[in-house]
C-alpha cells in the first residue's frame, strides 16, 4: 500500500500530520456551521450557547482520565478511537437540532477531540526530537488548516444558494454547482465520516510506532513545571474568548451568516498555511520566551480592540490577527518538551489538558452571563488575561532546561506532588 501514499505521510510523522488534518475537518467544519445551526434551529441566546461551550470543554477537563486508560490501551490506538469518535460525533450533530442533543452530540463530539489532541500531545513529543519539534509542530497545524481550508470551501461551495450565485458571478458562466445547495444535516455529515474514514485508514496502514521512553501511567503533579502548567492554564482561558465569544460577536453584532463567517475563516485559513512554517522556525531559532512575548503583546491590543469596534471590516481584521497568533502558541508545548522527564510526557499530556480546561469549563457559561448585560466586558477581561500571560512568559529562560525551568531556576531534584491509583 506504500505505493499509494504520499512519502510525506509515511511512518510516525505523517501519521501525526494525516490525523491533524482528518481532525480539523470535523472540528471545524462543526465550529464553522455552529454559531448558525444554534441560532437558526435551536433559537440560542448567549446563555445557551454559553452552556452549550461549557459542555464541550468538561472532556477536557477530564483528559487526566486517559492516563487510566493507557495499561489496557496502546497511545496510538486510543489516538485512532479517539478520532473516529470526533467524526461520530460531528457527523449526526445535524440530525439533532434540539438543546438537550445539541448538548448530547455536543459531549460525544468533544470526547474524541480532547482525548485525541491528549493523545496526540503525547506521542509528538515522544516521538520527535527536541531539535525538530518547532517545525514538525508546525507542519500539523499547516495540515490541519488544509484540512480546515477543504471543508470550508465545501460549505462556502455548497451550503445554500447565495453562495452558489456569487460563484457564478465570480466564474461568468451556468452555475457548475447548481443543485448542491447541501444545507446543514449534509454537510455536518460530510465532515465527520471524512473522519472517521482516516481513522479507520490510519488504524489499518500504519504499524505501531514505540516511544523511546516506558511512559509513567499514574497522575502527578511536578513543582518543576509550575510554569508550564501556569501558561497551559492561562491559554486555556483565553483561547475560549476567541473560540466562543469573538465568533459570536461576528453573526450577533455584526450579522454575518453562514457564507460571510466561512469565507472570513477562509482568509485566517490561508494566512496560516502560509504563516506556521515560518512560526516554527522562528520558535527553533530564537526560542520559546520570544514567541510567547510576541503573542501576549499582540493579544492585549486585539482584545481591547474587541471591546470597542464597531465596524465590521475592522472587526474581521481583528479576528484574523487572532486566529494567526494561535500558531505560536507552539511554543509552549516545545517549552514543556525541553524541560520534561521523557517518561512523564504521556501522563502531564493528561494533566495539561485538564488544567488548561479548568477555566475553559467555567468561563463560556460564566461570560455568557456577563455578555447578556455587557458584551464589551468580556473582551477587556481578555485582555487582562493576555497581561498575567504575558508576565508568566517572561519568566522563561532562553535556555529552558531540566533544572532551568524559569528564570528562578528552580531544582530539578525538588520533592514530587504525586498520587496514583
Amino acid at each position: 500500500m506504500n505505493r499509494f501514499v504520499p512519502r510525506f505521510l509515511h511512518g510516525p510523522e505523517g501519521m501525526l500530520i494525516l490525523m491533524s488534518c482528518a481532525m480539523a475537518v470535523s472540528l471545524y467544519g462543526w465550529f464553522t456551521l455552529l454559531n448558525n445551526f444554534v441560532v437558526e434551529r435551536a433559537a440560542f441566546t448567549g446563555k445557551e450557547i454559553g452552556f452549550l461551550q461549557s459542555i464541550r470543554e468538561i472532556p477536557g477537563f477530564l483528559a487526566f482520565l486517559a492516563v487510566f486508560l493507557l495499561p489496557f490501551i496502546k497511545e496510538q490506538n486510543l489516538a485512532f478511537l479517539s478520532l473516529a469518535m470526533l467524526g461520530i460525533g460531528t457527523a449526526i450533530t445535524g440530525y439533532f437540532p434540539t438543546e438537550m442533543a445539541l448538548y448530547a452530540t455536543t459531549f460525544l463530539m468533544s470526547l474524541g477531540f480532547h482525548y485525541y489532541e491528549t493523545m496526540n500531545q503525547s506521542m509528538t513529543l515522544q516521538l520527535i526530537s527536541k531539535a525538530e519539534a518547532p517545525v514538525h509542530l508546525a507542519k500539523q497545524l499547516k495540515a490541519s488548516s488544509i484540512g480546515t481550508l477543504g471543508i470550508f470551501i465545501i460549505i462556502i461551495l455548497c451550503f445554500d444558494e447565495k453562495a452558489l450565485i456569487m460563484v457564478q458571478q465570480a466564474l461568468g458562466i451556468e452555475n457548475p454547482f447548481k443543485g448542491f445547495a447541501l444545507g446543514f444535516k449534509p454537510l455536518y455529515l460530510i465532515a465527520g465520516m471524512f473522519t472517521f474514514a482516516v481513522a479507520i485508514f490510519c488504524k489499518l496502514y500504519y504499524p505501531f510506532f514505540p516511544a523511546k521512553e516506558t511512559q509513567h501511567k499514574n497522575l502527578f503533579l511536578r513543582p518543576r513545571y509550575w510554569l508550564y502548567y501556569a501558561l497551559t492554564f492561562m491559554g486555556g482561558a483565553r483561547r475560549q474568548i476567541f473560540m466562543v465569544f469573538a465568533g459570536f460577536l461576528m453573526v450577533e453584532k455584526f450579522g454575518y451568516d453562514v457564507t460571510t463567517i466561512t469565507l472570513l475563516y477562509l482568509v485566517n485559513l490561508l494566512a496560516n498555511i502560509w504563516i506556521a512554517p515560518h512560526v516554527g522556525r522562528f520558535i527553533k531559532k530564537l526560542g520559546e520566551r520570544k514567541a510567547l512575548l510576541i503573542e501576549y503583546i499582540g493579544l492585549i491590543f486585539i482584545f481591547a480592540g474587541y471591546a470597542v469596534v464597531d465596524d465590521h471590516r475592522m472587526a474581521a481584521g481583528l479576528y484574523v490577527l487572532d486566529h494567526l497568533f494561535f500558531a505560536f502558541a507552539i511554543a509552549i508545548k516545545t517549552y514543556f518538551q525541553k524541560i520534561a522527564d521523557p517518561r512523564d510526557i504521556a501522563s502531564t499530556a493528561g494533566v495539561s489538558f485538564t488544567i488548561n480546561h479548568i477555566a475553559a469549563v467555567g468561563i463560556p457559561a460564566t461570560f455568557g452571563f456577563i455578555w447578556i448585560d455587557d458584551p464589551g466586558l468580556v473582551f477587556y477581561l481578555g485582555a487582562g488575561m493576555a497581561v498575567v500571560s504575558l508576565f508568566l512568559a517572561m519568566m522563561i529562560p532562553k535556555n529552558p532546561t531540566p533544572g532551568n525551568e524559569t528564570t528562578f531556576t528552580a531544582s530539578a531534584s525538588e520533592p514530587d506532588l504525586q498520587h496514583a491509583r
